[in-house]
């Protein structure tokens, strides 16, 4: 089953695969999406809704941007965590995005410890929400 599964959004290839590695090597399961319509489509497609424990969010992306992907998120699947990843850090930003329930802002480039102890935190979280609604 391994420790759970990440969603990563961001436009930038190179650097989802390195997350992507980085989480594979630590257990997790890692899908990928290229911007925010990319990743609400792999979240919804077909009867069989991707099921994710966390996603990792770019901020800056074409057609949907992060907020708007984050917006999304937040509405419809409130119990999974979400974990901001920018180059552009933006304490305005931040504070708006903590206020919507965001997990962790992380800021590039990525530190694999920083990552994999952020992705930890959400997982739990996301544990805890289960475990509340479990019947």
């Amino acid at each position: 089953m391994g420790l759970g599964r990440v969603l990563i959004v961001d436009d930038e290839a190179d650097l989802r695969k390195s997350i992507r590695l980085i989480l594979t090597k630590a257990g997790y399961d890692a899908v990928e999406a290229e911007d925010g319509e990319k990743a609400i489509e792999a979240i919804r497609s077909g009867d069989n809704p991707l099921l994710v424990d966390t996603v990792i969010c770019d901020l800056v992306m074409p057609k949907v941007n992060g907020m708007e992907a984050i917006a999304f998120f937040r509405s419809q699947f409130p119990g999974v965590p979400i974990l901001v990843l920018t180059g552009h850090p933006n304490i305005d930003n931040a504070s708006d995005l903590y206020k919507q329930g965001v997990v962790d802002y992380l800021v590039k480039p990525i530190v694999p410890e920083k990552l994999l102890a952020a992705v930890e935190k959400a997982v739990k979280q996301r544990e805890l929400f289960k475990d509340q609604f479990a019947t």
